[in-house]
């Protein structure tokens, strides 16, 4: 666990989380490839491939390839993001305007010791485009709240959040504060800035809590849990005979996954068609292995919570601390269905890993991940898994640390045990 906090404190913003996720695919010996590039793999070497914030990781068989074994996470959260053009002056306050991506819960953002943090768009010494990583943490930000006295209904109705006017983060008083750029240059060598993605981040570090340490709290739970547990049983799993093990780290879960870095792109399934090609295999094979293969969906779960009670059908209600969470709903949300749950099942039972079911009140639609986007795409059977959080879209998440180790050996386990459904 102490591994994953260093991942998360590492991982401020998905770009941070892809370079963060492809120096430790480098550190065990997998070798990056392009896509414009012409592909050379050798059996049992393991390979990646970066478009932009996208990473896709994968282990060639030892032996020509019959099926996958593919987990697929996200690696974006939702968040403040600057707009292009963000300085403001009001009274002498100066600010940073911003704009709302995906869906945050709003509130949580106020009263936050803040940053920026993200990727720039320059100019370097011969005239071309570069783009380098940033973390401003030496320019706090603020988002204030409004007092009670200001505002009578507070207790009685709650905050409203106005995404316009109430969420501009507040960076200085002095009457000539630095200027964005200005910022931006002291942590860069480049000459001009051509464009940005900036978003605010929290300061504050991931804090285990718990009379027993047996929680952690962090910004980004969501999805860098399931998005290091993939990365961990990857590199600690070896070749098969036949099996590919892959894992898909994709950016803009979010807002909807319609990108080119998108689960609704078909990047997982050119770089398969790729993997075959290369192995001379024809295109019927090519769909066989599709067929004979099993994606894993790894997002987070909504965690049982007393205080909200209500929420939940307490029959099939995620409980934290008890297990990686397999996720059913009957409109499709979630990919799972009893032949592609079957054999994680399979393996919970046979390896002893904690595991429990999870549908939504039906009254109160669940939320959705990439599992079905993927399987539409892919045209392979596909589960919906995770592990169970509290307070799901704040800047401050919770999960069980068991629940963590748990979805890591579950993930390491699927990779090592393969699948292929009997007719």
């Amino acid at each position: 666990m102490n591994d994953f906090v260093r991942f998360l404190s590492r991982a401020p913003t998905v770009w941070h989380a892809a370079r963060e996720i492809t120096s430790r695919l480098a550190e065990a010996d997998f070798t990056p490839l392009g896509e414009k590039d012409r592909w050379h793999l050798e059996a049992g070497k393991g390979y990646f491939v970066m478009r932009e914030g996208a990473v896709c990781a994968f282990r060639m068989p030892k032996q020509a390839p019959r099926r996958t074994t593919l987990v697929a996470s996200h690696t974006d959260s939702p968040a403040l993001k600057i707009k292009p053009k963000p300085e403001l002056n009001t009274q002498g306050i100066s600010q940073f305007s911003t704009e709302v991506y995906g869906g945050p819960l709003l509130h949580t953002w106020l009263d936050r010791d803040l940053c920026l943090s993200g990727q720039v768009a320059s100019l370097n010494e011969k005239g071309r485009v570069q783009i380098d990583l940033v973390h401003l943490d030496d320019y706090p930000l603020i988002i204030p709240g409004i007092p009670p006295h200001l505002e009578r209904t507070l207790s009685e109705k709650g905050l409203h959040v106005h995404k316009q006017d109430h969420l501009k983060a507040i960076f200085s008083i002095k009457e000539k504060p630095p200027s964005l750029n200005e910022m931006l240059h002291k942590h860069l060598s480049c000459g001009e800035i051509l464009s940005f993605d900036l978003f605010l981040v929290p300061t504050e570090k991931p804090q285990f809590l718990g009379a027993g340490s047996e929680l952690l709290a962090g910004y980004r739970i969501d999805n860098l849990s399931s998005a290091y547990a993939s990365l961990k049983a990857l590199i600690d799993t070896g070749a098969r005979s036949h099996d590919i093990e892959m894992a898909i780290f994709w950016d803009h879960e979010e807002i909807g996954s319609t990108s080119y870095t998108g689960a609704r792109s078909y990047f997982v399934d050119q770089i398969l068609e790729r993997i075959c090609l290369h192995c001379k295999m024809e295109r019927e094979d090519f769909m066989r292995l599709k067929a004979n293969s099993l994606c894993i969906s790894a997002d987070v779960a909504h965690g049982y919570h007393p205080n909200y009670a209500e929420k939940f059908d307490l029959q099939n209600a995620p409980k934290m601390g008890q297990g990686v969470v397999i996720k059913f709903n009957a409109d499709q949300k979630y990919a799972s269905s009893s032949h592609s749950a079957a054999p994680i099942v399979q393996i919970c039972k046979e390896k002893k890993i904690p595991y429990q079911l999870f549908a939504s009140r039906s009254d109160i639609p669940s939320g959705s991940t990439v599992g079905s986007f993927m399987a539409a795409n892919l045209g392979m059977p596909t589960v919906d898994l995770g592990a169970a959080t509290w307070a799901m879209h704040s800047v401050r998440e919770v999960i069980a640390i068991d629940d963590q180790t748990a979805l890591t050996d579950l993930l390491k386990a699927s990779y090592e045990h393969g699948y292929t459904e009997e007719a």
